[in-house]
């Protein structure tokens, strides 16, 4: 049995689906955070099942990519039921995209999520009414406490043996003569698709290009009785077809509302006090400001505090192994590497990125994430951007993969390409570990908090030309503004916990790999060759020939630089060895040059070759000319 969880965006699905399926997909108070569908296998009783969970889409009329997605999911016939999650505190504006669901005709569930957020807006919500209504079973939830999770899945199981079929809803007089009109055509000419006859009439009435384009046996002459029929319903309604479709969809969701809701008073909330400084048109940006001054220093702090003494305490390591041992020098020089591997994951990367991605996922649970992206329309605009392009920025402050992936909610390939481009130099964690742990750690806090001014500044300049070199008119932004919502630590650790996980089973590795590497080019004195190849670079850069080898293990990850970059110079006390010049130069490349392959692989399939290509090459480009000029600036200030 494969379970669908369908539903609009921010209404929970991703927190059910890592509730019943452990934790496989980054949750977020912010919509839009899921562009891609999951799957996993679940266990529920003494059953395994397979539950995808899709991205937000808030019709089957798919206006991004994301959406598509989705659709085409359900569309697929792979779906045995569905689970239709719902935010119950804005159910009269849900139940439209239940009700499309409905004329699917696939068994389904109504979850009515986040019970606690409409009982605070004095909603109660007769679920027993509800369910005799849609003719399907509904069960009330909070995911983010689990409660109702298992009653849910239970329900889910029952209904999905039984394939039990719900009943579609029933429209107006003159709609409902039409859909029949059209599906009584398509059984009569033999227009045959797995999908239901009378959704397949429904959505043509809708103009729906994809649906028309499904039908077998397409002929003239049903082409010519949907025309046919369709004016006929303009005539009479006089609106077009697919409004007044929808708009008797939205008049049956707005009944149904009413039947089994009861508004009483709304608690108090401080939260809308709260919202009116944070999205206030200049009180805004201070809040914004402290926040992001908050979240560095909470980083440069904790990860300070543990860099200085991980790292003192292998430094001894490395001397006592090296005193100590009677081994070969080969055997030798490869147990240096490994500790150095080892310590440079521990000491270096991990105290800075564990309290940056708690950040990051406090931010966006709370629901802070969305008010700075109302914020920062207006400047997104300027970059001749859509503000929903702010997403895959957030995004790519925790990893540029997801970032570029997340470009499918715009709606213009131009959007997305540029998006994708300039998303590709936010500083990822990876990058963030590398600012913080070299230049924040022995330049000072004043040197981290350049480079995301410059990187702000480039970003904004590339933006602005791309809008000159690429023309095109930005459409306004909408975007849900959720409620601020009480995190859960237990997901937001778990949450967290997903993130670093990549790093230590895919980048640790490679970090220690690639230190071992290292170690034996020194032992095979290889070194001197690689340095010549890559001198002019390091001449350009003012950096010491054995810095040029460990760029080249940034491509596979950027922390491996900065790793790579210890073990080049045999110390982890960098500031005796390299001047704050240096390392604010060294620091300016990684951020900009190339993206790490897998950033590159996500650009391939997101806007193809000749695009990522062009990324790369503009952030090598880039990259270069930033550290040049500011090699030259730090010379003349420091």
């Amino acid at each position: 049995m494969t379970i669908a969880l369908a539903g609009q965006p921010n209404a929970g699905k991703s927190t059910i689906f890592n509730q019943i399926a452990g934790v496989h997909a980054i949750t977020a108070n912010f919509p839009g955070s899921t562009v891609k569908y999951t799957r996993s296998q679940v266990r529920i009783g003494q059953e395994t099942y397979t539950c995808v969970d899709l991205p937000g889409t808030y019709s089957l009329q798919a206006l991004d990519l994301a959406e598509a997605e989705a659709r085409s999911f359900l569309l697929s016939g792979e779906v045995d039921v569905i689970v239709n999650v719902v935010d119950a505190s804005l159910l009269h504006r849900s139940l439209e995209f239940t009700l499309e669901l409905l004329e699917l005709g696939i068994p389904m569930v109504v979850c009515l999520n986040m019970m606690d957020e409409a009982a605070r807006k004095g909603m109660r919500i007769d679920t027993e009414k509800l369910s005799e209504l849609l003719g399907v079973p509904v069960v009330a939830a909070v995911a983010r406490t689990g409660q109702g999770i298992r009653e849910l899945f239970l329900e889910t199981v029952r209904v999905g043996r039984m394939r039990a079929r719900p009943s579609p809803p029933k429209y107006g007089r003159d709609v409902e003569e039409a859909v029949e009109a059209i599906r009584s055509s398509l059984e009569d000419k033999g227009a045959t698709d797995p999908l239901p006859a009378r959704f397949l009439a429904i959505k043509l009435l809708e103009a729906d290009e994809q649906i028309g384009a499904r039908i077998e046996g397409f002929s003239d002459d049903v082409r010519q009785l949907i025309a046919r029929v369709r004016s006929r319903l303009e005539a009479k309604t006089g609106r077009p077809a697919e409004d007044q479709v929808r708009m008797e969809r939205h008049g049956l969701a707005t009944h149904i509302f009413e039947q089994v809701v009861k508004v009483a008073r709304p608690f108090s909330d401080i939260r809308h006090k709260v919202d009116a400084i944070v999205t206030h048109p200049y009180l805004g940006y201070l809040v914004l400001a402290l926040v992001v001054y908050g979240v560095f220093w909470i980083v440069f702090r904790a990860g300070g505090l543990v860099e200085g003494s991980i790292v003192g305490w292998f430094e001894r390591l490395r001397g006592w192994v090296s005193a100590a041992s009677g081994l070969p020098p080969l055997i030798s020089t490869l147990v240096d590497g490994l500790i150095q591997g080892v310590s440079g994951g521990l000491g270096i990367v991990i105290p800075y990125l564990i309290p940056f991605l708690l950040a990051l996922s406090l931010l966006e649970d709370v629901g802070y994430l969305p008010r700075a992206a109302v914020l920062m329309d207006a400047f997104f605009h300027r970059l001749g951007l859509h503000g929903k392009a702010i997403i895959p920025f957030v995004l790519g402050y925790g990893c540029n993969v997801p970032a570029v992936m997340s470009t499918r909610i715009l709606d213009t390939e131009r959007d997305r390409v540029v998006a994708a481009v300039l998303s590709t130099l936010i500083p990822c964690s990876a990058r963030t570990a590398i600012v913080f742990g070299l230049l924040a750690f022995f330049v000072g806090p004043w040197a981290a908090v350049f480079i995301y001014a410059l990187n702000i500044v480039v970003i904004a300049v590339l933006g602005r030309l791309a809008s000159f070199i690429l023309p095109a008119t930005s459409p306004g932004l909408i975007l849900e503004i959720p409620p601020y919502r009480w995190p859960s630590w237990r997901t937001l650790w778990l949450k967290s916990w997903l993130r670093i996980r990549e790093f230590l089973t895919l980048a640790w590795p490679l970090l220690i790999a690639g230190s071992l590497v290292l170690s034996l080019i020194g032992y095979l004195r290889l070194q001197p060759m690689l340095d010549r190849f890559f001198s002019p670079l390091t001449e350009l850069l003012g950096l010491p020939p054995v810095v040029g080898t460990t760029l080249v293990f940034g491509v596979l990850r950027k922390e491996l630089s900065l790793l790579m970059l210890i073990q080049a110079l045999g110390t982890a006390q960098l500031d005796t060895v390299l001047s704050g010049e240096q390392m604010l130069t060294f620091t300016v490349f990684v951020v900009f040059y190339f993206p790490c392959v897998s950033t590159f692989a996500a650009l391939v399939r997101e806007v193809g070759g000749r695009w990522a290509w062009l990324a790369a090459g503009l952030s090598l480009g880039l990259a270069t000319g930033l550290a040049v000029a500011v090699r030259c600036l730090a010379g003349i200030v420091m």
